[in-house]
């Protein structure tokens, strides 16, 4: 029995639930699978049966901090202390196979044991895509000295710049392990492994000329193991129903403005707070509570609103609902809604500072055109054509099979 350990950077909950969904899909009369990451999501994920072994995570506050001032996500030092636990969980486990969700420190650790290793990443992050990447006055530091119209006209030369400063970090602790840089560009360091899995369709995120090392295994779709409230069996039948969630990346504080500018309409708004919020007076045509069960509201819903993140957008296509993305500062919320406003499946607002007024012509935009609904349902239909449990089962035993012999790519 082939033993494999996944270990996922719990800085969001996408990424433990994502390697939690993926590690429950394997065979347990054919894999002895191992959890590890930090614990702060495992009472969202209900009962964990494998062995688990705790790691150590940046806190959730101190890693959206980073990102609302465009600081590199993990510096040196936390890197090394990575590696540190990194490698005392491979030396107790011993396992033929590492599966890694954002834990960068596994670039190091990995290599270092000489354990095979599989990086679950996003398409729209892959070195073999075409990307438009974009900013805004409150995310770019640049524009706070040049003006807004000078630093878009600067984006496009100073951005590998940019990577190279958030990839800086990882080189230097590879460096000090004697082994070789990734190179400078960030998608580099987010797919780095022996092979990449992309959570994702080519239909809704295409990418050019992928290697046989770079593979698309479908949506990793994935709820909190929660009841339903009381209210969710009393819903009117005979208005549409908009369900709303910041998630665990998502501006919070945003969500009574979502509230406020549907509060007239005729529909029933269902929120989950994802507990990083309290409501108070909400209207009277919404619904709160902490967490639902993410599949099935969007399965219920005429229209998502999320961070615009793929874990909810995902669960809102695989179900043919349209997405509304109030993105922040993460570029990978703006880089998935780019995706799925290019499919005419969505649209996308900027979460801070928007207008309540914005909100709900938006909002009704999308309700009252049908080529929304229409573009969703097409993409639900691609996603049925992709079952990730087996799409990761083959890439596993392909892996397993000749993974030490296709050693990750140094694009140094």
């Amino acid at each position: 029995m082939r033993r494999i350990l996944f270990i996922a950077e719990a800085v969001t909950l996408a990424h433990v639930a994502r390697t939690f969904v993926l590690a429950r899909s394997l065979d347990r009369n054919h894999f002895d699978v191992h959890l590890a990451w930090d614990p702060r999501f495992n009472a969202l994920l209900g009962e964990l049966a494998n062995p688990f072994h705790p790691l150590q995570s940046l806190p959730t506050d101190e890693f959206l901090r980073r990102l609302s001032r465009s600081y590199p996500m993990h510096d040196a030092g936390t890197l090394r202390s990575y590696v540190r636990d990194d490698l005392a969980t491979i030396e107790t486990v011993k396992p033929d196979l590492i599966i890694g969700d954002f834990r960068l420190s596994l670039a190091v650790s990995a290599e270092i044991a000489g354990v095979p290793l599989v990086t679950i990443a996003n398409a729209y992050w892959s070195p073999f895509r075409r990307q438009r990447f974009v900013f805004s006055e409150y995310d770019y530091p640049l524009s706070k000295f040049v003006g807004q119209a000078a630093a878009l006209r600067l984006f496009p030369l100073l951005r590998p710049l940019a990577f190279a400063t958030h990839t800086a970090p990882l080189n230097t602790v590879r460096r000090e392990h004697g082994l070789p840089r990734i190179g400078h560009d960030v998608r580099s360091m987010y797919t780095y492994g022996n092979c990449t899995a992309y959570a994702d369709i080519p239909e809704l995120v295409p990418t050019e000329n992928l290697p046989p090392s770079h593979r698309y295994i479908g949506a990793v779709l994935w709820s909190p193991s929660v009841p339903f409230p009381p209210w969710w069996h009393e819903l009117p039948a005979d208005k549409p129903i908009v369900y709303v969630t910041p998630g665990s990346s998502g501006d919070a504080p945003v969500l009574p403005k979502v509230l406020e500018a549907l509060a007239d309409l005729p529909i029933t708004v269902i929120a989950s707070t994802a507990g990083r919020i309290g409501i108070r007076n909400a209207p009277a045509n919404a619904r709160i509570t902490e967490f639902l069960p993410g599949t099935e509201a969007a399965a219920r819903a005429a229209l998502v609103i999320c961070n615009g993140g793929s874990p909810t957008t995902y669960q809102a296509l695989a179900a043919g609902t349209p997405v509304l993305g109030l993105v922040s500062n993460n570029m990978d919320q703006h880089l998935n809604m780019e995706g799925v406003r290019r499919a005419r499946a969505g649209e996308v607002l900027r979460a801070r500072d928007v207008e309540a007024r914005c909100i709900r012509q938006t909002v009704l935009a999308i309700l009252q055109t049908a080529d929304y609904a229409a573009a969703a349902k097409v993409i639900a239909n691609a996603h049925r054509e992709w079952d990730s449990a087996s799409k990761f089962a083959e890439l596993v035993n392909d892996v397993l099979r000749d993974g030490r012999k296709s050693p990750p790519e140094h694009r140094g």
